[in-house]
This record gives C-alpha cells, structure tokens and sequence, in this order.
C-alpha cells in the first residue's frame, strides 16, 4: 500500500516538472536590437542615419561688362558731301560724310535717313531717301575729327514728267538710331510727288 503512494507521488512530481518545462518554452521570446551585422563577427551594428543634404552656395554672379562706345549723334557730327563720284543715267553719286566733332569716340552704324528739305529748319520734301543694300552693315568707329562715309545717290528730278518739281535748300540728314538731325545746305531740285523716289543711300563705311 505504501509502494502505490510512492509511485502515485512519483507521476504527480513528474508531470508537474513537464508542465514547467512546457510553460517556459512557450514565454515570449526577448526582442532583438534593429540593425546591420558585421561580416565576420556576428554582432550587430546600428543603421546609419541619413545623411543630412549639404547647403548649396550661392551662384557668383556674372562679371560686369564694359560698354562700348555711344552712338554718334546729331549734336557731335558735321555732315558734308562730296561729288566726285560722277553720275550716270540722269543721277549724281556723292560720298557723305560725317564727321565726329565731339571729345570722344562714338561709333556709326547702319544708314542714314536723308530727304530733300526747303530750308534748315522746314519739312522734308518728297520721299526719303530708300536704302542701297549692296553694302554690308559694319561698325564704324570715330576717334575725335574721324569721318564715317556712305553713297548717296540723287536722281534729276526732271527725269520724271508727274514730278512737280519744287526748290529744296539741301539735304536734311538724320544720323542711324537718331531723332536729332542736321541740315546741309545744297540748293537742288526736288520733287513734292512722294511716290517718287530721287534718293538712295548707302551703310557707312569706314574712311
């Protein structure tokens, strides 16, 4: 009778320990550090941080340019012609030329626009002189007492019957890019009908 209490004791003790062993496998399991393992050692090493963006520098701004010299205008140039080029066909080809009067350089570019005026201070007569393309548009730069020269061409007037031919006191001219002009006085004849055209000019040259 005692030897069954002993065993009965024994398979209690027993399952008891099973249970035990049981209950502490199943516990929750210790959480692990988040990171990158080190080949070779098998310890963990801790994610890098993002790298925080660098601050851009300011562009350096553009290096200033020098200006170029002004443009020759009407209150720093005197006009003259020169006829020495002859005429053909009923019309006369002249050099103009202005000159820099001023204390510095300017620079001349382009064509003039000249018309035939009754006097210095009147309205021009008749239509403006239209452009002689055939030469190349080039920068023309005048030292002090320097003179930029382009073709003007002017046809008689009495080659034309529906011309209404009226007295012009010379030439009224206007530098290129100017509003400002000059007058050159040079009695001619010209022509009120401002479809026709008796002038032509030509893109300054250097002298």
């Amino acid at each position: 009778m005692r030897s069954q209490r002993i065993s009965h004791g024994l398979l209690i003790t027993t399952a008891a320990s099973a249970v035990a062993l049981l209950l502490t496998a199943c516990g929750p399991s210790q959480p692990q550090a988040q990171g990158t393992t080190d080949a070779g050692t098998g310890s963990a090493s801790p994610t890098p941080s993002a790298t925080a963006p660098s601050t851009s520098q300011p562009p350096s701004s553009a290096p200033a340019t020098t200006a170029g010299p002004a443009r020759c205008k009407a209150a720093t140039l005197s006009a003259a012609t020169d006829a020495t080029g002859g005429g053909a066909a009923g019309s006369v080809y002249m050099t103009l030329t202005l000159t820099n009067t001023g204390t510095g350089p300017c620079l001349l570019k382009g064509y003039a626009g000249v018309s035939l005026a009754a006097d210095a201070k009147g309205a021009p007569i008749g239509a403006p002189a239209t452009r002689d393309e055939s030469t190349p548009v080039t920068d023309v730069l005048l030292a002090p007492g320097q003179g930029g020269k382009a073709v003007l061409r002017y046809t008689q007037a009495g080659n034309y019957p529906d011309c209404n031919v009226t007295p012009a006191a010379g030439y009224r001219i206007y530098p290129p890019e100017d509003t400002a002009s000059l007058f050159l006085a040079q009695p001619t004849r010209a022509c009120s009908n401002a479809a026709i055209e008796l002038l032509t000019i030509g893109a300054f040259q250097a002298s």
